[in-house]
C-alpha cells in the first residue's frame, strides 16, 4: 500500500461550488481504476471545521505502486495540472490499514495528521506504537477506514482516517469528503504491513 496526497490551495474568496461540481462530474472516473485502493475527494473550506484556507486535497491509498505511477503520468492528473498547475505530491509507504465499523457507510469526512519522528526516537518502536493506536482506532464507532504510512526521507508518519459522519477535532486536519472511489479497497490488506 502507498498513501498519496496533493493539496491545491485556492483563494480565500474562491467559490468552492466549482470544486463540488468538478467532483460531481468527474469523480466517478476513478470508481473502477485498476490498482487504486481508495480515493477520498477531500476539500477544506475556509472557516469550516477550523480550516484556515480553501483547498482541494484528495487523499489516495494505492493497492499497487504502478497504478499510482500510471495515474500521475496519465490523462487524469494532466487535467489537474492543466486546471490548477502541477502541485507537489506527497507520498508515504503503507504501514497499516484497517476498515472500521462504519466501512459500509459513505464517509463524509477524513482527517489527516502528520508527525515527524524525533531524531533520537527508535523508529521501529514509534511505528509500532502508532500502529497499535490505529488498531484501537479501527474499532471506534464512526470510523470507516484508518491507515498509517511513513515517508522515510523525512521520517514522517501520516495518520489518515475516514469517518462516516463528522470527524473529531483532535484527530488532525479535517476535510469534507465529496466522493469516495474505492475500486480495490479489498487489496489494501488488513493490519500491519511490515
Amino acid at each position: 500500500m502507498h498513501a498519496m496526497q496533493y493539496a491545491i490551495t485556492l483563494p480565500a474568496d474562491y467559490d468552492m461550488q466549482i470544486i463540488r461540481d468538478r467532483v460531481k462530474s468527474r469523480g466517478h472516473l476513478l470508481d473502477e481504476y485498476a490498482g487504486l485502493g481508495l480515493k477520498a475527494y477531500g476539500i477544506r473550506e475556509r472557516g469550516v471545521d477550523g480550516a484556515p484556507v480553501n483547498q482541494y486535497a484528495p487523499f489516495y491509498l494505492w493497492a499497487a505502486p504502478e497504478a499510482m505511477n500510471r495515474f500521475l503520468l496519465g490523462d487524469g492528473f494532466r487535467g489537474v495540472v492543466r486546471d490548477f498547475g502541477r502541485p507537489d505530491v506527497r507520498h508515504w509507504q503503507g504501514l497499516f490499514h484497517r476498515r472500521g465499523p462504519a466501512a459500509g457507510a459513505l464517509p463524509h469526512a477524513f482527517t489527516r495528521r502528520t508527525e515527524t519522528l524525533p531524531g533520537d526516537a527508535d523508529a521501529a518502536t514509534a511505528v509500532a506504537a502508532a500502529a497499535a493506536a490505529h488498531e484501537e482506532l479501527a474499532t471506534t464507532d464512526g470510523v470507516h477506514t484508518t491507515a498509517l504510512a511513513l515517508n522515510p526521507h523525512h521520517w514522517e508518519l501520516v495518520h489518515f482516517t475516514l469517518w462516516a459522519d463528522a470527524s473529531p477535532e483532535s484527530a488532525g486536519e479535517r476535510f469534507q469528503v465529496l466522493h469516495l472511489s474505492a475500486p480495490e479497497a479489498g487489496r489494501l490488506g488488513a493490519g500491519r504491513q511490515w
